[in-house]
Formats: structure tokens, sequence, C-alpha cells
């Protein structure tokens, strides 16, 4: 503060607060204070879906170019069915970040190490990390492209069977 203004009374005068706005403050600054919620277990199911999504879509579609390079006999069917499965991935991938858009869900990658990867999330105000080692997601993403071969099996047997963590989290709402 400037020398000007230390004892000058129409600088202490200006710092007082009629006592209704002084309430206001105090429990603006209560309410502001007060701890925020932690997310769920869908919204980290569904943060997590929107960490493996981009890696499995990357997957799949380098082993679709592979395969499409190769030799194999039935290189196109397998080319198809992996451009497919890509295709899948990629909408529901959209369906999780606008979902995640809406209710105020980030995830960034916060450090990379040779076995894990921590992510750090903001989830309606509350700030947090998870740590996701390399085999945990090798394995899940192994499971999860299974499941959208399944799909694709499913669907064209004519019954899909798939039920994404977005669907389940909206069908556990419904009454």
């Amino acid at each position: 503060m400037s020398k000007k203004l230390e004892k000058n009374g129409l600088w202490e005068s200006s710092r007082m607060m009629l006592p209704q706005h002084r309430e206001a403050f105090q429990s603006w600054r209560h309410d502001k204070s007060m701890p925020t919620k932690r997310p769920t277990a869908d919204e980290i199911g569904i943060m997590r879906e929107s960490v493996l999504l981009p890696m499995m879509h990357t997957i799949v579609l380098r082993r679709s170019h592979e395969v499409e390079r190769s030799s194999e006999m039935l290189r196109t069917l397998y080319a198809k069915v992996a451009q497919v499965l890509a295709k899948q991935m990629y909408a529901d991938l959209a369906k999780v970040k606008r979902h995640m858009l809406e209710n105020g869900m980030h995830v960034q990658e916060e450090e990379k190490d040779d076995c894990m990867i921590r992510y750090r999330y903001t989830c309606r105000e509350h700030e947090d990390r998870f740590t996701m080692t390399r085999d945990y997601m090798r394995a899940e993403i192994g499971v999860r492209i299974g499941r959208y071969a399944d799909s694709l099996v499913a669907t064209i047997y004519g019954m899909d069977s798939r039920v994404s963590v977005l669907e389940a989290a909206e069908n556990k709402k419904k009454p």
C-alpha cells in the first residue's frame, strides 16, 4: 500500500462494509470453501474410458493398415472388420468426450514412466490423480477390443449384447 493511502481516512472508510453485505460475503466464502464431492465409480469409469479408447482406436487402425499390406488371403476382410471396430470405438469416444464436457470432467496426462502413466483429473471442481500401469492397460485394452469384436459378431447375428460404460450409467439412473 502506498504512503498516501496508509493514514488516509478516506482509505479506512472505504473498507467499511454494511452488516448484510458482510454476512453475504461470509456465506459466499463459506460456500466456496466447502469440500467438493468426489467422483462416483461410474465417473471414474468414464475417465478411464476416455484414456483407453484413443489407445484402442490407434491400435486397431495400425493393425488394419498392417493387415492391408500383408499377404494374408483374407486381408480385405480383416481390414474391413478392423475399420468397423475403429469406427465404433471412435463413436464411443465421441460420446464419452461429450459426456465429460457436459459434466465438467477433464483428464490429462501428467507423468509417463516405463511401467505406468499418471493422469490428473478434474471432476466437478474436485482435482485428483489416478495411475494406470502398462500391464493393466494392455490387459484391459485386450479385453475391451474382444468385447467390441463380440459386439460386432452379435450385431451380425442380430443381437447386440454390448453395453458401454455410459449406457450402464444411464441405465442405473432410470427407475
